[in-house]
This record gives structure tokens, sequence and C-alpha cells, in this order.
């Protein structure tokens, strides 16, 4: 009780509590910005935390990030354009709400779904980080195939219209995430001899492209189209009636990224995605899913900024960062002192516990720091349309090309943004694209180490333990259950133009 305590003073310490507020604030900024993110922000705001001491340091970073992940959620609501790859699932029912003029309830949603999977995943992150650990140790190459697989199945809900063209374009997003080294044999693909094609397709420039940059194309393409203007930015809060509504998927978006972070090697992308899919099965209301639902915001934004804490399961207990962010993270701990792995615990355990605290208060201050930021977001909408689009432009390009420092990134987005206006002319939805490039590595990479651990028996996928007969399960059942509905639907429609028929024959 007495570590608990000073690690309670360690996090609340004046100092601390402004590094927070620096922190997050910059991070849903940062976030917000097309084409910038959790990554670039942690690039920018790590040499400033050098002369801190280590809880400061890590409460500006943490704010940073916890900040950027919720921020990416305003601009995909508002202007159709993911500030981040982890939003990216919130566009499919928050721009949406934006067209239907109910921003400022799709803006308090988002806002409050963040903080509630933020603090659900920080509660378990402080009472399950053991038994979580032990639990995603279980989790190899053949179970996060299953996993991935499962995800997938998002790509079908929606694909609203065609399921065929949103196959199509998954196929697509698929082959993009194959360009360049392999990750297993180092051979070059899909280089066409270019050196510069070694390094592949970096998630950011082709998420920018495919949203940001399209719809700034088709913003510029429709002038006089009222539905084109960029809206003003307001927040309302739910009702605590419906917060108890739909308690359910916020919960399940909660414990799903809670549980998706946990995992080495996956990400707060992911998780959205996964949960999405999820969404669209189990959700009351999923029949108005991708139409302006705020489930389908529940489900990405419970679930990606769960994430945020979980993910410091496997940085902290293991010593394994889960994705690029945690990586970053974990650099940071070990330059200030701490040393991530099984003996954390035991030797700083007051360094620690004030972590935990730190990140729940962070989740706090987001919340607070909600409107003012959106109110920033407001005033920078209401500058002449022509000077907004080509900020936009601006920041995509800057943020396309700040993470890995490739020019190649500028032309992929540039791109990636014409070819995702030409489909949006031709009705296939973007987000399977999106959804093959971020789950496409990751399927690829298990699939192919599984094949390896069983010897070419792809088979031997289905029994190799519990947990992938249980996902594998759960596939099955979820595209019985796709199948039966689509069959379902398409005999009411036979039926129902059947009877048609014979009214007018009378």
């Amino acid at each position: 009780m007495d570590v608990i305590l000073a690690a309670v003073g360690d996090a609340v310490a004046w100092k601390v509590l402004i590094a927070i507020v620096v922190g997050t604030w910059a991070g849903i900024i940062i976030g917000g910005l097309p084409g910038l993110g959790s990554v670039v922000g942690l690039t920018i705001f790590l040499p400033f935390t050098f002369g801190m001491d280590t809880i400061m340091s890590m409460a500006l970073l943490i704010g940073v990030y916890c900040g950027s992940v919720y921020g990416g959620s305003i601009t995909a609501i508002l202007i159709n354009t993911p500030g981040t790859p982890q939003s990216a699932a919130t566009t499919f029912d928050g721009y949406p709400m934006t067209q239907q003029g109910r921003v400022d309830e799709a803006l308090g949603w988002a806002t409050f779904a963040s903080f509630f999977g933020g603090v659900l995943s920080c509660v378990l992150l402080i009472f399950c980080a053991p038994q979580l650990a032990r639990f995603a140790v279980n989790f190899g190459s053949i179970e996060v195939f299953a996993l991935v697989c499962l995800a997938m199945l998002c790509i079908v809900g929606v694909s609203q219209g065609s399921v065929l063209k949103g196959l199509l374009c998954g196929m697509m997003g698929f082959v993009f995430s194959m360009v360049g080294s392999d990750s297993i044999t180092g051979a070059d693909r899909f280089t066409f001899g270019s050196y510069a094609l070694s390094s592949g397709f970096d998630l950011i420039p082709v998420v920018v492209g495919t949203f940001a940059l399209s719809e700034v194309f088709v913003r510029l393409a429709d002038r006089d189209d009222k539905a084109a203007n960029i809206p003003e930015a307001s927040l309302r809060f739910p009702h605590p009636r419906e917060i108890l509504r739909r308690l359910i998927e916020l919960i399940r978006g909660s414990f799903i990224g809670s549980f998706i972070g946990a995992l080495p090697g996956t990400g707060a992308a992911t998780s959205a995605f996964i949960s999405y899919a999820v969404a669209q099965k189990l959700s009351p209301r999923r029949s108005r899913l991708g139409k302006g639902e705020p489930d389908g915001i529940i489900a990405s934004e419970s679930s990606n900024n769960a994430v945020t804490g979980s993910s410091f399961i496997p940085t902290l207990a293991l010593g394994i960062p889960g994705d690029v962010v945690t990586a970053m993270m974990m650099g940071a701990m070990v330059i200030h002192g701490i040393t991530p792995g099984v003996r954390l615990m035991v030797d700083q355990a007051q360094t620690v516990y004030a972590l935990f605290v730190v990140l729940i208060i962070v989740n706090v201050a987001m919340l607070v720091l909600s409107k003012p930021s959106i109110g920033l977001f407001r005033y920078l909408f209401k500058l002449p349309r022509g000077y907004v689009m080509a900020g936009i432009v601006m920041f995509c390009f800057i943020g396309a090309v700040s993470v890995r420092g490739n020019p190649l990134d500028a032309v992929v987005a540039a791109l990636t943004g014409m070819l995702a206006y030409a489909l949006r002319c031709g009705g296939y939805p973007l987000a399977p694209l999106v959804i093959g490039m971020v789950l496409g590595p990751q399927l690829e990479s298990s699939l192919r180490r599984g094949l390896l651990i069983e010897r070419g028996d792809f088979l031997g996928f289905f029994t190799h333990s519990g947990i992938a007969t249980t996902l594998f399960a759960l596939i099955g059942v979820f595209l019985t259950w796709t199948l039966w509905s689509s069959l379902a639907r398409w005999r009411a429609g036979l039926a129902c133009r059947r009877d048609l028929s014979h009214s007018i024959n009378r």
C-alpha cells in the first residue's frame, strides 16, 4: 500500500500534471492533422524529455500517445480524413453522421468512447497485467493468423452495395502491402527493378491518399454542392440514458481493444477493424452500421483507445513492444532508466504504478481538453475553404514524408489519392482497400510462419491449439450467419417481387 500511495504522489506532482496537459493537448492537435500521428508526435517530443525526470518525461510522451489516437477521430468525422490510421474505421459512420447534420453527436460519442475505452484498459492493466501477459504468450503465428482472418470479415460489412467491389478493393490493398522486401526471405517483390520501391508502401501515405486527398478531389469537383462544405464543429456528450442504452457496445469494444493491445505485433488499427467487424454481427443496430450509426464510432474509438493502455502489458511485463509506437515508448523508458521485462514489477514497482496512474489522468485530461481542442479545429475550418483545402493537402504531404523521410511516400500519397478518387467515381468502397493494407502484412507473415511450423500442412492450423480452433470456429459461425442472412434477404426480395407482379397482373 505504501508503494501505491507513493506512486500516486509521484503521478500528481504539479510538474507531472503540466506535462500531462501539454502532451495530451499537443497529441490531440497532432493526431487531428491529416497524415501526422502518434509516431510523428513522439518523434517531435522525445528530445524535450532528456532533461526531465522519469515520471515527468513518460507523462509527456504518454499524453502525446493517447491524445494523438483520439485526435485522429476529429478529422475522420469532420472531413472523412482520419488523422491517424487508427481512426480509419471511425470514418465509416462518423462522416455519414456529419453529412446528416449530427456532427456534434458524432464527436460526443467519439470523445466519450475514447475516454471509456482508455480508462477501462487502464483498470485492466492495473489488475490483470500479469495474467494477460501470460495469456498473450500463447498467441503464436497461427493464432494471430486466425485473429486477422476474423478481422478481414469486416470487408463484407463495409462493402455496401457490392461485396464483389469491396473484395476487389481489399485485394488491391493486400497487393499494396506486399510491395517491397519480403519479410521472411528478403527478396524484392513488385519493385520492377526500382530500388526506391524496395522499402515498400508505408501505411500512412496510403491512408492519406485514400481518404484525405480523394476527399479534396471530390470537394474540388463539387464546388457548388452544399454537402461538400466543411461543417462547423461542435461537441455534445451523449445523455446518460443513451450511454446506458449502448453500454454493452462500449464494454465490448473496450475489452476487444484491451485484448488485442496485449498481443505483441498487432496494434490499434487492427483492433478497431476487429471491433467493427464484431459490431456488424452483434450490435442490435447492426443494420444501420455504415449509414451514420453511433455504434460504429463506439466500436472503433473505444477499441483503438483501449489499446493505449493494454499495449503496455507486453512492453512492461515481457519487454516486447506491440507496434512501432510502443517500440518508441520502450526506447524512451530505457533512456530514462526503466528496464522493461519480467523483473520490472519487482525492481521498479513504484515507477510502474505511477505510470498506471498517469495513464488514467491522461484519459481524464483528454476528456476535459476535447472541447477546447475541437473549438480550435472549428476556428480553423471557418477559414475560406480554399485555404483549408490547401492546408489539408500540405499537411497530408508533410505527414506522408515525415514518418520515413522517403520522398517516394509523397508520390505514393498523390497516386493513391487519384486512384481512390477514380474508385469513388465508380462506386467502389474505399474502406476495404485500407483494411487490406492494414491487415495484409500480418496475414501474410503469420500464414507463412504458421506453414513453417506445421511443415506446410494448412489443415494443421485448425487443430494447432484450443485458441486457434476457437477462432476458426467463430469465423465459420460468422460466415454461415452472413450467408444465411444474405440468402434470407434474397428470398424476401424475390417473394416481394413475385407478390408485386401478381398484383400488377390482376
